[in-house]
């Protein structure tokens, strides 16, 4: 049997705003994902603490209530460790406040020790699509410089509240998304320039970079990283005008990977400001805080895309946020997701010769309509034949020499998807009998991929088929 390395972290993912419900509960306050029921492609729709009105996300599975009975099934498969996330909004209801909110750190606190009940380590993104709505109302997110501070705050308050809890961290989910949804990313409209969103993320991207000195004066044994969207592209032809087009593509999310791993701004990305009038207001001090980097890469991968010099002669695939050309040499989900197993281990390939830190794969799956049987169970074998060919091509990688942490793939449970706030879309190995009405019975049931993923874990990888 070909396995994994015995300190392989194997989980799964979730994240707050698509688990926990709970939306104003314990004097949690509004978030932008609050304001966007439905989803990231969806419209803001204002909202306050009176005007209550009905989003699946305010009930979502009710992890928030649930996380016991979840947590003893991830560790019923054998879950080394959870990628979740923290509410920013469950501590600082409005993101400016001086004092934390008791009962939203009280929360996190129960949940964590839960996971420690069964030697389960916590992953912790601070901030997964989500921010306080008062910080985009009052400030207008990232786009003012105030918000690194009132996120060094947060990140302050929770690295010393669970010190001895968490000690791997991640600062902002899928990072470069804010290229193609800045309202989801910085908190910013659609209708924003260029040098409005790039100045956001430029923001953004500081306060990552105080977060993880921050991270190493509290919690020194502790290890920090970013969190990217992998859009790995390839050249639709080999013609010397695709490949150069694929790189340029390619570049745009590996900014951020190379600002947060290298400590400064690539060329490449200099002579894009340069050539596109970006203007970035920029301080020594910024350039400073910049050298904090990473302790490791992890990222998101779902599928691939192709490039081309000529978009305007190829159809584009409607991939989640992304629209990419579609690749004639692969199969695609039936949300048009496009299947590339081997473009995994490309991509490990990739950032480990580009970066050399660790990699960590936080987010890989298979969205798919669940159908029960007559006798109520999942016979999900699509998903099961999407995750084993995807990790098999993770044990691939790691025989080329990628130094892997883990994987968790995405979600461990069934929740309410980001793109468009729906639970139709399912992820996990447990169903949960939930529907866009939010009127299910949120009983959870074990689906098929749970066993299988049960087997994996325990076997190392062994059980993989090729």
């Amino acid at each position: 049997m070909k396995q994994f390395p015995t300190h392989f972290l194997w989980g799964g993912a979730l994240a707050a705003n698509q688990v926990e419900g709970a939306y104003l509960t314990d004097g949690k306050g509004l978030s932008t994902s609050d304001v966007m029921p439905q989803g990231i492609i969806g419209p803001v729709i204002e909202r306050d603490t009176v005007n209550k009105t009905a989003c699946l996300k305010d009930i979502a599975i009710d992890f928030y209530h649930r996380y016991p009975e979840d947590i003893a099934l991830f560790a019923e498969m054998g879950f080394k460790c959870l990628r979740t996330s923290i509410a920013w909004s469950r501590i600082f209801p409005h993101g400016d406040e001086t004092q934390p909110n008791e009962a939203g750190l009280a929360f996190y606190d129960s949940v964590f020790d839960e996971m420690a009940k069964y030697g389960i380590q916590p992953v912790i993104t601070l901030s997964h699509y989500e921010m306080p709505w008062t910080l985009v109302k009052k400030y207008g997110g990232w786009g003012d410089r105030k918000l690194i501070d009132f996120f060094e705050h947060y990140a302050r308050t929770v690295f010393t509240r669970y010190q001895e809890k968490v000690k791997l961290w991640l600062t902002f989910n899928e990072i470069n998304m804010s290229l193609h949804e800045p309202m989801t990313g910085v908190g910013l409209p659609k209708s924003s320039s260029q040098s409005e969103i790039y100045q956001a993320i430029h923001h953004q991207l500081v306060a990552s970079a105080r977060v993880v000195k921050l991270c190493h004066e509290i919690i020194p044994e502790a290890r920090i990283g970013n969190m990217l969207l992998g859009g790995l592209m390839y050249p639709l032809t080999c013609k010397p005008e695709d490949v150069l087009a694929t790189l340029q593509q390619n570049q745009k999310w590996l900014f951020f990977g190379d600002v947060q791993s290298r400590g400064n701004y690539p060329g490449y990305m200099l002579r894009y400001f340069r050539e596109n009038g970006i203007e970035l207001a920029i301080t020594e001090q910024d350039r400073q805080d910049l050298k904090n980097t990473v302790d490791f890469i992890s990222f998101s991968y779902y599928m691939s895309g192709c490039t081309t010099a000529d978009e305007s002669e190829y159809l584009k695939q409607q991939g989640n946020i992304l629209h990419m050309i579609t690749n004639p040499h692969l199969p695609s989900s039936e949300w048009g997701w496009q299947i590339d197993p081997l473009g995994l281990r490309t991509l490990l390939n990739l950032l480990w010769d580009r970066y050399q830190k660790p990699l960590f794969i936080v987010e890989n799956g298979l969205g798919a309509k669940d159908t029960p049987e007559a006798d109520g169970s999942i016979q999900d074998d699509y998903r099961i034949q999407y995750l084993n060919d995807h990790l098999v091509q993770v044990r691939e990688a790691i025989e080329d020499g990628v130094d892997i942490m883990g994987y968790t793939s995405w979600g461990a449970i069934d929740l309410v998807s980001a793109s468009k706030g729906e639970i139709s879309k399912r992820y996990g190995y447990i169903y949960v009998d939930q529907n866009e009405q939010g009127t299910g019975s949120l009983e959870r049931r074990r689906k098929k991929s749970f066993h299988w993923y049960k087997q994996v874990i325990e076997t190392q990888g062994g059980s993989l088929s090729e």
